[in-house]
């Protein structure tokens, strides 16, 4: 089967990236390289292609009520203009997806879905729909979006596409016409993501790049994700990695009357699980990959979820799905190929987030 391209893949490569599938789409991985691309949004701003992903509109006289029922966090009272991260997820508590929702307007939201579940979870949310007064609409490929990422990212916006972006806080959002601009993004630095037609997402692309922005493939996106602790489907949530296993249950508000999911949850919050993600941070430089064995004692524990050699921290780490019993400080090792490399259990999160703080 042939991948979809988003509106922007003859700028990718017309400036050389280097494409590859990913979650049916063919994406620039890296135009330059991760290092120099990473770099760029960590001290300066890098812009990606981020069209790949998709997007629901909810609308009606339920639609708070709905998306309090599919959603872990919690849209009671929220006003227009803000944005909140949570899952959706199902009766046992597992991950549908995870993502964000932005309040656009009374009864109106948007909602922001990873590229790789795009058909699951819009069949999904429909299939919940029944009995609630809401018109769902799967806008992704109406949508084209933009992240534009790093310190200098709100300078950048307003000279360059002459979006006033400034007033916005940390998680909220705003239409200026029919763009819709939110301070939001996935990195761990301050930045923004634009949503557009896709005609004003290409025109925007080719004003940041004569700019001097960086473009910047999905490679970086992930090692900038990860050394920040930000959890990718896939890896660190799954149908069989909850938000409770995950260390995400701030983003679950059991005091809500119900959603999806809730049951489950609670009782894996009240009772324990038998699993949870921590951080492995290895002694030496090896470069831990997805799948790859943890070990206690020779034992095995669990495995990795995400690793890499931290390019703005210098040091090699992993997240890994290990038994509930392994705390923080713990020794374990983890086997790669036939090796096996020493580490300690740190938090997940190796390096410092620098959003905009919100007075």
């Amino acid at each position: 089967m042939t991948n979809k391209r988003t509106c922007l893949y003859d700028k990718h490569v017309a400036l050389g990236a280097l494409i590859t599938p990913f979650a049916g789409f063919d994406m620039p991985i890296q135009y330059t390289g991760i290092i120099e691309e990473h770099n760029a949004v960590r001290e300066h701003c890098g812009v990606f292609d981020v069209s790949h992903m998709g997007e629901v509109l909810v609308s009606g006289h339920d639609a708070d009520r709905f998306i309090n029922h599919i959603f872990t966090n919690d849209v009671t009272g929220l006003p227009a203009g803000k944005v909140l991260y949570g899952m959706l997820c199902y009766p046992d508590g597992g991950v549908v997806d995870d993502t964000c929702i932005c309040k656009l307007d009374d009864q109106l939201y948007l909602m922001t879905i990873n590229a790789s579940n795009i058909d699951k979870d819009v069949a999904w949310i429909e299939q919940n729909a029944e009995g609630f007064d809401v018109v769902i609409e799967h806008k992704s490929d109406v949508y084209g979006q933009l992240a534009i990422q790093g310190p200098e990212a709100e300078k950048t916006i307003e000279e360059v596409l002459g979006l006033a972006c400034k007033d916005l806080k940390f998680y909220e959002v705003k239409c200026i016409g029919d763009v819709i601009i939110s301070r939001t993004g996935y990195t761990g630095e301050d930045g923004f993501e634009v949503y557009g037609t896709p005609e004003y997402i290409v025109k925007a692309w080719d004003k940041l790049i004569a700019a001097g922005v960086t473009p910047c493939g999905l490679g970086c996106r992930d090692t900038l994700r990860f050394e920040v602790g930000l959890p990718l489907y896939g890896d660190e949530l799954s149908d069989k990695i909850t938000p409770v296993m995950a260390g995400l249950s701030m983003f679950v508000k059991f005091d809500k009357e119900e959603f999806i999911g809730k049951e489950a949850l609670l009782r894996q919050k009240t009772e324990g699980v038998t699993q949870r993600l921590r951080g492995i941070e290895l002694d030496e430089n090896a470069i831990p990959r997805h799948g790859y064995k943890v070990l206690k004692d020779g034992k095995e524990v669990g495995e990795v979820t995400t690793g890499y050699h931290l390019i703005s921290a210098d040091k090699s780490c992993a997240v890994a799905l290990v038994d509930a019993s392994i705390q923080m400080g713990d020794r374990l090792e983890i086997q790669i190929r036939k090796k096996t490399f020493p580490g300690t259990v740190v938090k997940k999160k190796f390096y410092e987030k620098h959003y905009k703080k919100n007075n």
